[in-house]
């Protein structure tokens, strides 16, 4: 058996079920050997695409999966969605085809790429170590949450491994959970008998029922209020006591009850500076508590008061069993009336600026909150935009909202949820994304097609790089550089066999009812002018992290 197809089979008994990719002659046999192994292939128009849709089906369905490219170029296009994926902690194998000859017109470092956007970097040297080089690319990246990148050159793919070396091939173990120190969970517990005014943060180590079943417990004996991180929307959807996302996203009442904690809890959340908005929702004398299994990420954004490594669900159980009673803490019938009132965005007054031609993005988005099927998942693109999508249209769970959001590269948006659409398909799956990030990735609207996902496409379209329009307009800067003349991405998504609607006005949308209570037989795309008179809420904030300090 030649070394690309030991690899592909191998990856597949590690435990990579789903590919990504775009296939050259590099990556041609590793691929056809993952399909024949039983993995499911899914071509993308683009190596960047495919990159993330991997990173998006791995983060929704809580496996591992693969990218496979081309050597060099497939590797460089790919690069921006593996960025995102190391930066995000994303258990991912990128498996891509090496020249080794400097004087090949393909030849890049391949590891110096990987290393320089924080992937892991690996190698299959040898026939003899192929198998067990590629099963251990999927060990690291599932025990050490990496996104790991497997090279192969040409020449060792070509080469027979030896009988022996296939024996190699195994199942990946499970991840084992990182039991909490006795000391730290005492202390913990401490810190929670004497806060009176205790909120809980869960990020992307919450993201999991057993993990939300703990919490939920644990913040009703000490009466704290709960929140997540943007990449953890929607873990504390049906809790009364939740208020949605902390951070730049927060409604001002969520920014009020969680400025005014005594106590606040990171769990498996960094607490940097977009969930605490630069540490604005500390108060100066709020004790900080970060709880993750790694222990390099406790700290890493803002001093602690106290940091326990640990994994979420094992820490808040180990929390719940020591000594200690029920506390009121921040549950009050006052706070509760608040929270039901005013803790949505939607619930918050707000001048409707539509006109004739163009539409609000808040009053878009509520309108498709209603409209749109409830269980859904829900993917978003960066850029002025994307406040409006992630905060006006709800989420049933944590697995309803995908947020590509770690690099803040525009263009994800479509990938990611055509990747989160795969790992949830009992779900209506909708991709937003403004107009810059939609042209950016349009070659997969014949990706959504081709799979027959019955997608929605929200388009919010200002014709313009919006964020650069509202930061610089006005201070008098020229916008000819990212100010576009309009675009009809209705009429493009029409050439890809989508269903399309131009909405200048709410009555528009009579057409997204339509298409919400008819076949579904094509995915639809809302080509929705929105008004272009302000930045969003959360702007100013996002700038203070290009320009200021965290």
């Amino acid at each position: 058996m030649k070394v690309a197809e030991a690899v592909g089979r191998a990856l597949y008994t590690a435990g990579v079920e789903q590919v990504f990719g775009v296939v050259g002659s590099g990556n041609f046999h590793l691929t056809n050997a993952m399909v024949a192994a039983g993995a499911r292939f899914v071509a993308a128009r683009h190596e960047g695409g495919a990159a993330t849709m991997a990173d998006a089906y791995a983060r929704v369905s809580g496996t591992v999966a693969a990218v496979s490219v081309h050597q060099g170029p497939g590797l460089t296009n790919a690069m921006t969605g593996i960025a995102e994926a190391a930066k995000s902690r994303t258990p991912l194998v990128v498996v891509a085809a090496e020249v080794t000859r400097p004087t090949s017109n393909f030849y890049v470092d391949q590891e110096a790429l990987g290393s320089a956007v924080g992937a892991v970097p690996m190698r299959v040297a040898s026939p003899e170590d192929a198998v067990g080089q590629a099963c251990a690319a999927v060990r690291r990246a599932l025990h050490e949450r990496r996104t790991v990148l497997l090279n192969l050159p040409l020449d060792v793919q070509a080469a027979d491994v030896p009988d022996a070396a296939l024996a190699q091939a195994a199942p990946s173990p499970r991840r084992t959970a990182v039991e909490p120190s006795a000391d730290e969970v005492t202390a913990l517990a401490q810190v929670l008998e004497r806060a009176r005014r205790p909120v809980f943060v869960a990020g992307r180590g919450a993201r999991s029922p057993g993990a939300r079943d703990a919490l939920e417990a644990l913040a009703e004996r000490c009466g704290a209020l709960l929140a997540t991180s943007a990449v953890a929307r929607g873990l504390f959807h049906d809790n009364p006591w939740s208020l949605d996302v902390s951070g730049g996203f927060a409604s001002p009442l969520a920014a009020e009850l969680i400025g005014g904690a005594d106590v606040i809890v990171g769990w498996g959340c960094a607490l940097n500076m977009w969930t605490m908005r630069h540490g604005a929702l500390i108060g100066a004398d709020t004790t900080v508590v970060q709880v993750d299994d790694d222990p390099s990420a406790l700290g890493a954004h803002r001093k602690l008061h106290l940091g326990v490594t640990g994994d979420v669900e094992l820490t808040a159980r180990h929390v719940l069993a020591a000594p200690g009673g029920k506390r009121q803490g921040l549950r009050t019938p006052d706070i509760a009336e608040a929270v039901v009132t005013r803790v949505r965005w939607r619930d918050v007054p707000y001048e409707d600026t539509s006109t004739r031609d163009r539409i609000d993005p808040r009053t878009l988005s509520i309108a498709l909150d209603d409209i749109l099927p409830a269980e859904r998942v829900i993917g978003v693109d960066s850029g002025n935009f994307m406040g409006h999508p992630s905060m006006f249209l709800s989420v049933p769970d944590q697995d309803g909202f995908c947020f590509t959001q770690a690099y803040q590269s525009i263009g994800l948006g479509l990938a990611t949820a055509i990747g989160a659409a795969l790992a949830r398909p009992d779900r209506l799956p909708v991709a937003a994304l403004g107009d810059g990030g939609a042209l950016m990735g349009a070659a997969d609207l014949d990706t959504v097609r081709r799979l027959g996902l019955p997608m929605v496409v929200v388009v919010y379209n200002d014709d313009a790089y919006g964020a650069e329009v509202h930061h610089f307009g006005p201070d008098g800067h020229p916008l000819d550089t990212v100010e576009f003349p309009p675009t009809d991405i209705a009429a493009v998504a029409r050439g890809y066999g989508f269903e399309a609607v131009t909405v200048h006005t709410r009555t528009d949308l009579k057409a997204v009812e339509d298409w919400v209570t008819g076949p579904r037989s094509a995915p639809l795309l809302i080509d929705a002018k929105v008004v272009r008179d302000r930045g969003a809420w959360w702007l100013e904030e996002a700038f203070r992290g290009h320009w200021g300090p965290s």
